[in-house]
């Protein structure tokens, strides 16, 4: 099993608080995690048809069958039980009692910050970052990451890239889709799917894609919301120094998995990627997924944006700290050249708060370059991490 960046801090974090709760997709590595850190503790699937119907019809009796505490996978599946958990982590006062896992964001966030607030630490984990399998797999190419995506289990079992991403939506679909928006036509919501794979690395037109599919605007929200709360999606929104503004523009649309992404865009193999018009946007897309995971392996607030002024001045991520902030641009190029650093040399001039300047690009060096810090794409996953970016 390949080390998770994020196990340091859920382990820091069952020391602190009296639950831990782990989200994240589906297939990201969530219950052999939790297991493989806390094998004092009893694992319970809430999945099993028999422990879920315990858990809804008797939810104190379940709860009183582990006085040393619990590792409860999908949580999600048995909600009464969060109130119980409550009253027994407030008679004994332990931390570390418990470790809640869930595949959904859905409700299930709202329920848990509802009944354990102020007793629960909250971690996100999405798939394997880069760094955390280039030891094990440097021959892959940057072509071959971005085909293959980042899902744990495609590298455990060597699974072909395209067939698993395929199991995965189908399984996505008919399981999550249907259950939570009752969809009767999953072929439309399929189709939207692969319309935001098109999208990818793009500002947002939701009256385009209202258009294409022959839906209302709320509906394409709605789906949106979804596709975000499952954790196939991730919409971020643009920077303004008045917060106020910040949620009135249309925000950019990025998968979290290249892999996922490329299957729905019908590319069948890394080889196709050379010359895919989308390849730009893939490699962006993989930049912001990186950023992403070192925000949540860190247990850091979301603090990402995207610029874009009326002159047309853009830059693709600006990491806010409050007091001041740090601008990120993207290229897929794996040679430097000046212009790269235009727009990071005009924002800089026009916003003072900047501390640093990076370029995430496709080479393989690290180097200084004209004020800024360019970061071959090998490195993202360490050099971006948290405290260092």
């Amino acid at each position: 099993m390949l080390q998770r960046i994020v196990s340091d801090q859920l382990l820091r974090l069952s020391r602190q608080y009296p639950v831990v709760t782990v989200t994240g997709p589906r297939q990201s590595g969530k219950t052999t995690l939790c297991r493989s850190l806390f094998k004092d503790k009893i694992y319970v699937n809430l999945e099993s048809l028999a422990e879920r119907n315990f858990a809804q019809a008797d939810p104190r009796g379940f709860i009183a069958r582990y006085p040393e505490g619990a590792v409860l996978d999908e949580i999600q599946r048995a909600p009464d039980l969060l109130s119980e958990i409550q009253v027994d982590v407030d008679e004994k006062q332990e931390n570390g009692r418990f470790i809640l896992t869930g595949s959904s964001n859905f409700d299930m966030l709202a329920k848990v910050s509802q009944s354990l607030a102020g007793r629960t630490a909250l971690l996100r984990l999405l798939p394997f970052s880069y760094g955390e399998i280039a030891r094990d797999h440097a021959a892959l190419s940057q072509d071959d990451i971005l085909y293959t995506g980042l899902y744990p289990r495609i590298y455990d079992q060597m699974l072909n890239p395209s067939q698993a991403a395929s199991f995965y939506i189908s399984t996505y679909l008919e399981r999550d889709v249907r259950t939570i928006l009752n969809v009767k036509d999953l072929g439309s919501f399929e189709l939207f799917l692969r319309l935001c794979a098109g999208r990818t690395a793009q500002v947002m037109n939701m009256s385009s894609l209202s258009g294409e599919l022959g839906i209302s605007h709320n509906t394409v929200k709605q789906w949106l919301a979804v596709l975000e709360d499952s954790f196939i999606i991730r919409l971020l929104r643009p920077y303004h120094a008045n917060i106020n503004k910040r949620m009135v523009k249309s925000p950019k649309l990025y998968f979290l998995d290249t892999g996922l992404a490329c299957f729905l865009l019908g590319i069948q193999s890394a080889g196709q990627l050379a010359t895919h018009p989308l390849r730009g946007a893939l490699f962006e897309t993989f930049a912001f997924s990186e950023l992403t995971k070192a925000r949540f392996n860190a247990a850091l607030p979301d603090s990402m944006f995207f610029y874009r002024d009326q002159g047309g001045l853009e830059i693709d991520f600006v990491m806010d700290y409050g007091v001041d902030c740090e601008a990120i641009e993207v290229k897929s190029a794996r040679a430097l050249h000046p212009d790269f650093f235009a727009n990071l040399r005009k924002f800089t001039a026009l916003h003072p708060a900047v501390r640093k300047s990076w370029l995430l690009y496709g080479g393989e060096d690290s180097v200084e370059y004209l004020g800024s810090r360019a970061v071959g794409w090998r490195e993202f996953g360490s050099a971006l991490l948290p405290g260092v970016l």
